[in-house]
This record gives C-alpha cells, sequence and structure tokens, in this order.
C-alpha cells in the first residue's frame, strides 16, 4: 500500500512582530493534530521555521486528502484562537477563507505532498522556508538534479544518468494550474530558460526519468492570487527524497552553501541572501534574512525517526557569516534598483498608489523653435 508524506506549512501568529509563534499556539497546533490524527495518521511532527508553523505527516489517504487537510486546517484554526487570546501578531494570517472547503490548497495555507512506494529505506529532506516566496528553491533543484558540477551522481549512478523529468508552474496564472512538463539533460536550457524568473515559473516537482518515482515536491501556491491583491511572501515548503536513484542528502544540500539572492525580507518587498539555518529559528535582521531550515529524516512503515537538523551541522556557521556579509551589503543600497523588487511584486502598494499621482502630475516639455 502506498505511503504519502504530507506537510502543511501556515503563519498564524508570532511573538513581537515577525519573529517566532509562543510556546502556547505552538503546543495547541501540536495537541490538535494528536487528537484529531489518531486513527488517521501513522505519524507526525510540528515544528516551526521564522514564524511559519509546519506540521509534517504520514498516512495512507494519498495526496489531497479532504481529512488530511481538514486536520492541519483545524489544528490551524485552534492555534488561531489561542494567538489572538495571547495578542500575538498577524494572527491568523494565512487562513484566507472563513471555512474549509475540502483542501487547503487556495485557501492560504502551503502544501506539499509525495505518494510513494515507501522504498526499504526511506530518507526524506524537509524543507521550510521563511520571508520568502516558492521560487527560492528553484536554484537549489536545478543543481541538484540537473547539474553534474553539482551533483556528480548524474554522471556516477546509472538511474540518474538518464536524468530528471521538471513540473514547472506559472504562479501568475490565476484560472487554474498552468504547468509545462521538460526533461533534463535534453530541454535543458528551456528549463533554465523558465527558472530564471523565480516570481513567475516555480518547479512544483521533479521525477526520476529512468523509474517515473516522484523525487521532490515545492508548496507553489501565491497568496496574492488567492485574495486578489498582495497580501505577502509565501514562505514555501519543500520534500525531497534522496539517496539510490536520487541524488544523495549531500547533493540536494550542497546548493544552499550559495546564500543565492530571493525575493522576501522587510515587507516581503527585497531581494536578500537565503540564509540556511537550524530548525525552529526565529527571524531577526531586516525581518529576515530569508531563511530555509531543514530536517533530515527516515521513514520506514509510516513511521518518522527523530529530525536530525541538517543546517546545525559547523560548517554552515562559515555560510550563515557570507550571508550575513552579503544581506548587509544589499540593505546598504537602501531602495535602489536591485535592493528592492519590482512594482508587481511589492508587498505593500503605497508606493503604487504614489506613482499614480505623481504619474499625473508629469508634463511633456515642449521644445522651443528658433526664431
Amino acid at each position: 500500500m502506498k505511503m504519502t508524506l504530507s506537510v502543511i506549512k501556515a503563519d498564524i501568529g508570532s511573538i513581537g512582530g515577525h519573529i517566532a509563534p509562543s510556546h502556547a499556539l505552538l503546543e495547541s497546533v501540536r495537541a490538535r493534530v494528536k487528537q484529531q490524527g489518531e486513527g488517521l495518521l501513522v505519524d507526525h511532527r510540528v515544528t516551526h521555521t521564522g514564524d511559519d508553523i509546519a506540521i509534517l505527516m504520514t498516512h495512507r489517504c494519498g495526496a489531497g486528502d479532504a481529512r488530511i487537510h481538514k486536520l492541519a486546517w483545524d489544528a490551524f484554526v485552534a492555534g488561531t484562537a489561542v494567538a489572538r487570546e495571547q495578542g500575538l501578531y498577524g494572527a491568523g494570517q494565512d487562513l484566507l477563507k472563513d471555512a474549509f472547503s475540502g483542501n487547503v490548497k487556495g485557501m492560504g495555507p502551503a502544501v506539499a505532498e509525495i505518494e510513494m512506494d515507501e522504498r526499504p529505506s526511506e530518507p526524506v529532506l524537509f524543507f521550510a522556508a521563511d520571508k520568502t516566496d516558492p521560487g527560492a528553491f528553484n536554484l537549489p533543484l536545478y543543481l541538484a538534479f540537473a547539474d553534474p558540477m553539482s551533483t556528480p551522481g548524474l554522471l556516477l549512478s546509472p538511474a540518474m544518468s538518464q536524468g530528471f523529468r521538471f513540473t514547472i508552474m506559472d504562479v501568475n496564472h490565476t484560472e487554474g494550474d498552468r504547468v509545462i512538463t521538460l526533461e533534463a539533460p535534453q530541454q535543458l536550457y528551456e528549463i533554465a530558460a523558465l527558472l530564471r524568473d523565480p516570481e513567475r515559473y516555480v518547479v512544483e516537482s521533479v521525477h526520476s526519468r529512468a523509474t517515473g518515482e516522484q523525487a521532490a515536491a515545492v508548496a507553489t501556491s501565491r497568496l496574492h492570487n488567492i485574495a486578489g491583491k498582495y497580501t505577502g511572501k509565501d514562505d514555501p515548503v519543500m520534500l525531497v527524497r534522496t539517496q539510490m536513484n536520487f541524488p544523495a542528502t549531500g547533493e540536494v544540500l550542497a546548493p544552499f552553501a550559495i546564500g543565492h539572492f530571493v525575493a522576501g525580507g522587510m515587507r516581503g518587498s527585497h531581494n536578500m541572501p537565503l540564509m540556511p539555518v537550524p530548525q525552529n529559528t526565529g527571524t531577526s535582521y531586516f525581518d529576515g534574512p530569508p531563511l530555509v531550515s531543514c530536517a533530515a529524516l527516515s521513514v520506514h512503515g509510516g513511521r518518522l525517526t527523530e529530525l536530525l537538523d541538517c543546517f546545525a551541522h559547523p560548517f554552515w556557521d562559515e555560510v550563515r557569516h557570507r550571508v550575513a556579509a552579503k544581506a548587509m551589503d544589499m540593505r546598504a543600497q537602501g531602495f535602489v534598483g536591485a535592493a528592492m523588487l519590482p512594482m508587481s511584486e511589492l508587498e505593500y502598494t503605497g508606493i503604487t498608489r504614489l506613482m499614480e499621482v505623481l504619474d499625473g502630475r508629469f508634463q511633456v516639455r515642449r521644445e522651443k523653435t528658433a526664431g
């Protein structure tokens, strides 16, 4: 019987602004998941990255199951009540609909799911990002699954050398999921042409061409497409199966040492480097910098081992130092040019209204004619 690994994430309240959820809020979510998941879930874990709470679950209900999604929704609603009681900032801010309607996709929370035939050894990486959007995973996935300069397994493994299939979504399209499937290495340039624009084109999933198995799943929903206006960065989650016919754990982690620039940071309106951080890390500098955590785990019979913190290793301390320097260098540029996102991606619309006012005040200067 197939096993499904689901992670559903939401920001439902935080201490002191966009820092981290309170212990009471986290415990209320854990208690609700444990109670409502009895007999439905095989196993689960609840963690946070920045001010976002993620519920990681294993079950045999398949991807998109209404009972699983309602469990997460109800847990977030219960947590929101605690957040309001405590006066936490942004209580329930990612719950964009009033009532559950069968699936949390399109309701605010981020979702990533993989339905799989569990291998005898099933290593998985669970990534959670805060203060950025789904396109933050584009470059790491490209390097891990398509670039032998980063992933030598693409040369050394017979199965991996057959390449991977990328499903890419146009997240600006609001009338249903607009996707394209491209295969590496044959269509490598086409993949690169799309992924260079991470605000519009986002990797939704990756599959092995050798076996057809799904290797990765990314939460791709954009909050402004749900709310009808820009409501903030989408703080995605990602699941990646590793080893054997997939890249090794270290090959998937390595691209995050770049600290590549992503959309996010303060008011969701800047370009900032992505910092790999230990799990349960809050935000700090400039409401960031954009954060990503990674937990390694093994799944056996649907049971989860303890979560090992991949970015707590001393190696990543040097990466964090470099990312901090990059962040400060970019912030020294203030509001000018590449330091801030283009108008279409700004979270706060005050500047667009100001530009509309100023536009009406421009005048075309008439050239004086001689004589």
